[in-house]
């Protein structure tokens, strides 16, 4: 039985470098939203909001290309099977150069139904449009990448993935400091800032991954890349991951949708409070990682004890820090409020719905956990059954019947929705504890 200080180590090994990934994302958006603010016209800036609200929604449907490689390479790996793992990655990368082509050409319908869709105003929708058509040529770039990212996940190893995700955004700044300020390129300058560093994160991922590939003689990957009865499993577990990101995508946008029917000052902001919750999230994310790459080795190598305890300890990291989090929120919220906005009105908003910000955390930090294990243990058909159930059964129908409450009934069905995602995928771990399911 592995000593639970070693299995500590390893999922804070894990899950430090994936913390320390995410928060370089919004500090991204930060500098970004710093550069376009310096313009001198705030179309600019608006345009760019809108525009990578777009690709961000479409490659984020695509996320599930990182999720379904993460759970079959840390089974493989976990039953010894190196040679299985690298064809996981190489079959989802071809999967997502098939995915990117077709998004590619159909980009004018994709990029025309969007901005229909946002409705930007009559003076930013050709800045947006032009900022999106731009954007889409990073479409092989970013879904490869994810592929590569989740094979490195499923391998236990998440410093490669930060090594990338730091150097793609590092790079974006020192491209939006050439292009947007220097060249004057405006909002087209930080499209293609973006592109180029998503080229060059991509480039620095294959060649991390190439030189932990098993050199297998070329022609016998070729006989196994064709063989297309082998892509059956990858493409039943993407087919449930997308179902269940498409819908994760929806309650977010139908969050932001109905808060727009309040007014714009309720919209500005929940905005402010999203961001500083998606924040939050990152840390928890960093378990659902380590979640991830543990329980499906465990699983791969069919240890079961191992599993569950590797389940349990990152469960208690993930409650701790939730808790900490939720903590920190509150003892920081006069200052929080105070920086995101010089408002008066917003800030006397975001204080009456700061305490659903502060609990959220707590509530939804079982989802990402048990979102993490059943990733890798690639049962991602429960991952998929739960979020339609918490969607059309919890979140929808409390929107409807909370109207009343104006603002807060919106937060009280979004917090609902994502306490019903854990209590729901609970049940169903449970189940297949009961049912000894997690090996078949």
């Amino acid at each position: 039985m592995e000593p639970l200080s070693r299995l500590d180590r390893k999922i804070w090994g894990i899950a430090w470098p994936a913390i320390l990934a995410n928060i370089s994302v919004p500090l991204l958006g930060l500098v970004d939203s710093a550069i376009l603010g310096h313009l001198g016209n705030s179309r600019y800036l608006a345009a760019v909001a809108v525009g990578a609200a777009l690709l961000t929604f479409l490659y984020w449907g695509f996320s599930f290309l990182r999720m379904g490689t993460t759970g079959l390479v840390a089974r493989a790996e976990g039953a010894g099977r190196h040679d299985r793992a690298t064809l996981v990655l190489l079959r989802s990368s071809a999967l997502a150069l098939l995915i990117a082509a077709t998004v590619f050409s159909l980009r004018e319908p994709l990029i025309g139904l969007g901005l229909y869709l946002m409705a930007p105003a009559p003076d930013l929708y050709p800045l947006a449009a032009s900022y999106a058509h731009i954007r889409i040529y990073s479409a092989p770039a970013v879904l490869v990448t994810y592929t590569v990212l989740g094979w490195f996940i499923g391998r236990q190893d998440t410093r490669w993935p930060m090594l990338v995700v730091i150097v793609t955004n590092l790079a974006n700044i020192a491209l939006d400091f050439l292009l947007v300020m220097g060249l004057d390129l405006r909002s087209d300058g930080a499209a293609w800032a973006t592109v180029i560093a998503e080229y060059l994160g991509c480039a620095v991922a294959l060649a991390s991954a190439r030189h932990k590939l098993p050199r297998d003689p070329i022609e016998e990957l070729r006989r196994k890349l064709l063989d297309w009865r082998a892509y059956r499993a990858l493409l039943r577990s993407n087919r449930h991951l997308f179902v269940r990101t498409v819908c994760l995508l929806f309650a977010f946008a139908f969050f932001v949708a109905q808060g727009e029917n309040l007014g714009s000052e309720v919209v500005a902001a929940n905005t402010l409070l999203v961001h500083l919750m998606m924040v939050a999230a990152y840390g928890l994310d960093g378990f659902a990682f380590a979640a991830e790459g543990l329980s499906g080795q465990r699983l791969g190598a069919r240890d079961l004890p191992g599993f569950y305890r590797a389940v349990h300890r990152c469960a208690l990291w993930s409650a701790i820090t939730a808790a900490v989090v939720s903590v920190g929120l509150l003892a920081a919220s006069a200052p929080m409020i105070t920086l995101l906005t010089d408002l008066e009105n917003i800030r006397a908003l975001m204080r009456t719905y700061y305490p659903w910000l502060v609990v959220l955390p707590l509530l939804a930090a079982p989802a990402y956990l048990l979102d993490g294990v059943f990733v890798g243990a690639s049962e991602t058909r429960y991952m998929m059954s739960t979020m339609l159930l918490s969607l059309l059964g919890v979140f929808l129908p409390l929107w409807y019947f909370t109207q009343g409450l104006g603002n807060h009934g919106l937060w009280l069905s979004f917090a609902a929705f994502n306490l019903a995602r854990g209590i729901t995928l609970y049940l169903c771990y449970r189940d297949l504890n009961h049912k000894a399911g997690w090996l078949r």
